[in-house]
Parts: C-alpha cells; sequence; structure tokens
C-alpha cells in the first residue's frame, strides 16, 4: 500500500517511473476518506483539486522537485491561496486566502501536492485542539482522548497516514506536544530558519513554522525546502540551509546531552518516566556522555510565557473588529459592531488571552509584567546559552503526560497550561527542538524532546534517525 510508505520511498520509486504522481495522491486520498470520520484531522480537503496538479508532474523531471508529488498537509492559520484559512475561528470562517505564504509557496515550488488544511485550536491558542470553533479533532490511539495542540490536525494526519507530511506552527509547543501524544515526529525550528510571512499571527516573537513526519529523513526532506532567507519576513534569519537528508546518516561519535534537572521537579507519569529512561539508554549504549545540566530560571517559564504570548496575541487580534475582513455583526453603530462581531467571533480561549494580553500591556502594569518577563524571557535564554557550553544537546520527555480526555482540562486553565511545561522555554529562547516517538504506556505513545543550539537542527534529525533505527514507531499505524 502506498500510503504505507514514507516521503523518501515514494520519490525513488516516482523517480524509477514505477508509479505515477496520481496513484500516490489517490492512495493517500482512499486513506484519508477510510479515517476522516472518525479522527477529524481536516477543516478543509481538497485532495480531488490536487490531482489536475499530479497529473502535470507526469510530464515533468522528478529529478528538478526535491517533494515531486507528495501531498502535504497546512495547518488552517498558514495561507494557501484560493483555500480558506479560518484559523479555526468562526471570525475567519468564509476568509479565502488571497496569496500563498512563503512555504506554501516553496512547497508549490518543490512540486508538492497541497491536500486540505488542518484543524487546530482557535488561533493556534490550546493545547488539545479542543478550541477549535468547528469541532475537536480526535487521538486516533484512543478516540476519546486529545491529539494536543495547537496543531492537533496536522499530527493526526500524519499519525492515521493521510498525508506522509504536513506542516503545523509552533509558540510554545504547538508542534511537539501534539507529535508527542500522536506518536509521530515533530520539529520546531530554530525562530527565524522558516519564513513566517503568511502565518496568521499569535506572538510573533516566539511563532515558528515546522513539519510533521513519520520519518526522520522524510522531515529533513521537507525541512530542506521551507528553510532559508526571506525577505518578507523582518525576522527571518539569512543562515545557509543545510543538506539534511544528505547529512542525517553520519551520526556523530560522541555527544555530550545534558538532562536539565529543574525539569525532573515537575509531577511526571511514571509511564512517561519510565520511555525516557529507556531513551537516555539507548543514548548512552551509543557511547554518548550523559550530563546533568541546570536550567534555573526554567520554573518561570509558563508564567513568563502567559505574559509575553497574551501580550502579542491582543496587539495581533486587534485587526479583526468586522471593517476589513472576516465576520461582521450587523449593528447599529461602529461601537456595537466591534462588540458583537469580536463577542461572536472569538471563542472563550482566545478571549481569555486577549484580556490578560491587554492587562498586562495597560497603562500602569507594563512595567510590572510585560517588561519583567521580556528580562526573564533573556534569563531563560541565557539559562540554555550557559548549559550548551557543557553539552551539545539537551533531552527531556516532550509532554509529562499522555494524551488526556475530553474535558478533561478544559474547566482548568493553568492544568490545560502545565502541559507545555517542558516545551515553553524553548520558544522563549528561539531554539530548535524536536519530538520523536520513545515508547507507549497503557497503549499511548510518549514523546521524547531533543532541544540543540541555535541552527543545529542537523544534530536533532542524525539522533531521531539513529534512534527510529532502533525503535521502529512506523511499522505501527492506528486505526
Amino acid at each position: 500500500m502506498l500510503w504505507k510508505r514514507s516521503a523518501y520511498e515514494l520519490l525513488s520509486l516516482m523517480k524509477r517511473k514505477e508509479v505515477k504522481p496520481v496513484e500516490v495522491l489517490d492512495a493517500f486520498y482512499s486513506r484519508y476518506l477510510e479515517t476522516e470520520d472518525k479522527v477529524k484531522a481536516y477543516i478543509t480537503a481538497f485532495y480531488e483539486d490536487a490531482r489536475e496538479q499530479a497529473k502535470a508532474l507526469e510530464n515533468k523531471n522528478p529529478e528538478d522537485y526535491p517533494l515531486y508529488g507528495i501531498p502535504i498537509a497546512i495547518k488552517d492559520n498558514i495561507n494557501v491561496e484560493g483555500y480558506p484559512t479560518t484559523c479555526a475561528s468562526r471570525i475567519l470562517e468564509n476568509y479565502i486566502s488571497p496569496y500563498d505564504a512563503t512555504v506554501v509557496e516553496k512547497l508549490k515550488l518543490a512540486g508538492a501536492l497541497i491536500v486540505g488544511k488542518t484543524n487546530m485550536d482557535e488561533f493556534a491558542m490550546g493545547s488539545s485542539t479542543e478550541y477549535s470553533a468547528f469541532f475537536p479533532t480526535k487521538n486516533p490511539w484512543d478516540l476519546e482522548r486529545v491529539p494536543g495542540g495547537s496543531s492537533g490536525g496536522s499530527a493526526v494526519a500524519v499519525a492515521v497516514q493521510s498525508v506522509p507530511l504536513s506542516l503545523g506552527s509552533d509558540t510554545g509547543g504547538s508542534i511537539r506536544q501534539p507529535a508527542s501524544f500522536c506518536g509521530v515526529i515533530g520539529l520546531k525550528p530554530t525562530y527565524g530558519r522558516v519564513s513566517r510571512y503568511g502565518l496568521v499571527a499569535f506572538a510573533s516573537s516566539l511563532d515558528q513554522i515546522g513539519p510533521f513526519g513519520r520519518w526522520a529523513k522524510d522531515v529533513a526532506l521537507i525541512m530542506e525546502v521551507i528553510c532559508g532567507f526571506d525577505p518578507k519576513d523582518s525576522t527571518s534569519a539569512r543562515v545557509e540551509v543545510p543538506k539534511f537528508s544528505q547529512e542525517i546518516e553520519n551520526v556523530p561519535e560522541k555527544l555530550r546531552v545534558g538532562i536539565p534537572k529543574e525539569f525532573f521537579e515537575f509531577e511526571i507519569e511514571e509511564g512517561v518516566k519510565e520511555c525516557f529512561d529507556g531513551f537516555l539508554k539507548f543514548l548512552e549504549s551509543q557511547g554518548f556522555e550523559l550530563e546533568e545540566v541546570s536550567l534555573p530560571h526554567s520554573k518561570y517559564a509558563i508564567p513568563t510565557y502567559y505574559i509575553i504570548a497574551p501580550s502579542e496575541a491582543s496587539s495581533n487580534l486587534a485587526r479583526y473588529d468586522g471593517v476589513r475582513f472576516g465576520y461582521r455583526a450587523k449593528a447599529k453603530d461602529i461601537n456595537q459592531m466591534y462588540a458583537e462581531t469580536r463577542d461572536y467571533g472569538f471563542g472563550p480561549e482566545v478571549k481569555r488571552r486577549i484580556l490578560l494580553g491587554t492587562f498586562a500591556l495597560s497603562t500602569g502594569y507594563y512595567d510590572a509584567y510585560y517588561l519583567k518577563a521580556m528580562k526573564v524571557k533573556a534569563l531563560i535564554k541565557r539559562d540554555f546559552e550557559e548549559a550548551f557550553k557543557k553539552v551539545d544537546v539537551i533531552a527531556c520527555p516532550t509532554s509529562p503526560t499522555t494524551a488526556f480526555k475530553f474535558g478533561e482540562r478544559t474547566s482548568d486553565p493553568i492544568k490545560m497550561y502545565l502541559a507545555d511545561i517542558f516545551t515553553v522555554s524553548v520558544n522563549l529562547a528561539g531554539l530548535p527542538a524536536i519530538s520523536v516517538p520513545i515508547g507507549k504506556t497503557n497503549g499511548l505513545p510518549v514523546g521524547g524532546q531533543l532541544i540543540g543550539k541555535a541552527f543545529d537542527e542537523t544534530t536533532l534529525l542524525k539522533l531521531a534517525y539513529l534512534w527510529e533505527q532502533n525503535y521502529k514507531h512506523y511499522e505501527e499505524t492506528p486505526l
């Protein structure tokens, strides 16, 4: 079955003319039809629209296209020209994007087939994909549990193999945490490595686009395409893009792996601990040196994040006022129109964060909250810089728990926010990190997180590739 093959294998088959792009697309489409009613990964699917592109590729040289004929799903906060970009919000329910995000443009030029827009927490604010205005996405390993968030749909699409690769966005763990819950690989690149042009902003100093995949080599392939400087994004870095897929098998003989002692002061599920211990034993068996490191300000990461991110969100979301685009309420006057548009258009979690952010930025509170949070952010970044003087990578669980049940945390926002306790500090420091499946407990996947030095995604991918030769998570498919 073609849908069970990696993107890397499919490219080889198509280059040898053993299969056609249309056949590959149809195989994934049939898998989508088989699984979608159960998991609800997509807000908008357009596999059939991609058939014309797939047919057109048959007359072109596969060697000219690094992702020739590979179906890819896109999180619904990344613009795809001519299709809805809803951000899983009623306020953008009928918005059709007039342009492609830079990453989408690059994927199309690389020969990829864009097949749909995936479900998410509204405006990427959430850790469970329960905050979508339309419907929740379900975890394919247990349909009564969440897939994680906010990029839950993108993680699930890859987990059930309705696509070999997808894109998500990560502001505080929104790629890595759903990757952990769904048993796939999720990579959050260094801030500035991938253009944010065309990504609907949540918290501009933290947002970063990144990929999901089932194989490390597939993730390396898409990274080669989406990375690189973009003049349309003022935060884009002028840094050379490595040949990730060529370097991935050259695993370093010596590597120092840091274990942050402060992370293990938080409550971690016993099954998660056991899987992580097994992961560390494997790294040791490869001759790598394990060393305890200290990230003393990591305990402040969650409160710091929940001042900075909502503050930036309250500013970014001010544009959704019913005047220029998106939903507009019918009202007697402009003030009522603003109020009713935003009241109907935004869900409870988005409203909560707008209120938090507006308060933190208000006169008399700016210095006490936002300014202080920015200073702590600098201290968290410095902690990582000090740790990386001693080690090459840092390892920890991706999440302290496995996927939780629907409704379990929606009434307790703090408990929900703590699902990202091991991921938010990475965004605050602007570093790259990858979540890889490291085992299962009670039938649910567990993810391990590897954090790298700035712009050192190569080492993370090498370790992910090495580990998957030992733990072949891709051999088992849910549903």
